[in-house]
C-alpha cells in the first residue's frame, strides 16, 4: 500500500463548490465559492489505495452538539488514526455533521489536502438563471447563479497538488 497515493490531486468531476460568502454592491451581486471532494471520493480513494478492509470510520460526540470522526487505516497490521471534527450543519444537521467531520479527518491523511492551495475563487454571478449557473440559495430566500469555476492544471491528476511558481 502507497500511502503517499492519498495525496493525489482529484479528477475535476470529484470536485464540488458551494458559496462561502455572498453580497451585492452597485454593480450587483458577488460570491467566493470553496472547492471540497465529496465523501464518495474520499471511500473511493480509501478503498483503491487501501483497499476496503484495510481502513475503516468512527464517530464520537464532539463539544457543543458536533462530532468527531476518525479514520483508521491497518499499516503493517496496526491500525492507525487521525481524528478531526466538525458542528452539525445547517442542513440534514446530523448527516452533514457526520459528512464534514469525515472529510476534515481524511486531509490528515492527506486526501484533499491540495485544495487548501486554492486561492480565493470569484465567480461570475447574477441573479437570473443563465445556461450553464450554479443554483444556490443565500440569505433572505434570494437564488444566486453562478458560474462554476476550473481547477488549474496543478490541482487536476497529473499536476503537482501545490501552486506552479
Amino acid at each position: 500500500m502507497d500511502l503517499k497515493k492519498l495525496k493525489e490531486p482529484f479528477e475535476d468531476s470529484d470536485i464540488e463548490w458551494r458559496i462561502s460568502m455572498s453580497g451585492e454592491t452597485s454593480k450587483g451581486p458577488w460570491c467566493q465559492v470553496l472547492a471540497y471532494i465529496t465523501n464518495r471520493a474520499v471511500m473511493d480513494r480509501l478503498d483503491e489505495v487501501c483497499g476496503p478492509e484495510n481502513w475503516k470510520n468512527e464517530y464520537s460526540p464532539a463539544p457543543d452538539g458536533g462530532v468527531l470522526c476518525g479514520i483508521s487505516i491497518r499499516v503493517d497490521n496496526e491500525w492507525i488514526t487521525k481524528w478531526d471534527g466538525a458542528e452539525n450543519t445547517i442542513f440534514e444537521a446530523i448527516k452533514g455533521g457526520l459528512s464534514s467531520a469525515m472529510k476534515r479527518a481524511v486531509v490528515n491523511w492527506g486526501i484533499g489536502r491540495s485544495l487548501y492551495n486554492l486561492d480565493a475563487t470569484w465567480p461570475a454571478c447574477c441573479y437570473e438563471r443563465k445556461a450553464g449557473y450554479e443554483k444556490s440559495k443565500i440569505a433572505g430566500g434570494k437564488y444566486l447563479y453562478w458560474l462554476r469555476p476550473s481547477l488549474p492544471v496543478w490541482a487536476l491528476p497529473g499536476g503537482s497538488g501545490k501552486p506552479l511558481a
